[in-house]
């Protein structure tokens, strides 16, 4: 049986040249916008002092970022039961002497140890079970 003939040779390209460089629509825009960056930085710098507060804000957000809050150290008793512990947590938040997003961090913490605690109470006593059969 004779197979058909498609026009292409068995063990050669059909596109010996390879796919353009540079030719996908993204690679011509980016290459566009990247060539009118000087221009458009200058018509926002225009526009923010003519008292544009849109401009300004797409300015001021590139050039200085909001800052992101950084941890402050808290002092919490750390003795006692994990309940007692995170009593010491709840108090501390409540009284503003650690912040709301700290006091959250430290609750998910003790409650992520107390998981460890007991998976570690856990494998201790199964071994000991183990040990007496």
């Amino acid at each position: 049986m004779a197979q058909p003939t498609n026009g292409f040779k068995k063990g050669q390209s059909g596109n010996p040249k390879g796919r353009p460089k540079c030719q996908t629509s993204v690679t011509v825009y980016r290459t566009i916008i990247s060539d009118a960056v000087p221009d458009i930085i200058a018509t926002l710098v225009d526009l923010a002092k003519a008292g544009d507060v849109a401009a300004a804000k797409v300015l001021l957000e590139r050039a200085c970022p909001a800052l992101k809050p950084q941890a402050t150290p808290a002092s919490i008793p750390i003795a006692g039961t994990l309940a007692q512990q995170g009593d010491e947590i709840i108090r501390a938040t409540m009284t503003g002497s650690i912040p709301p997003d700290v006091g959250a961090q430290l609750i998910t913490a003790l409650a992520n140890h107390s998981k460890l605690v007991e998976i570690d109470e856990l494998t201790r006593r199964i071994e000991a079970l183990e040990l007496k059969k």
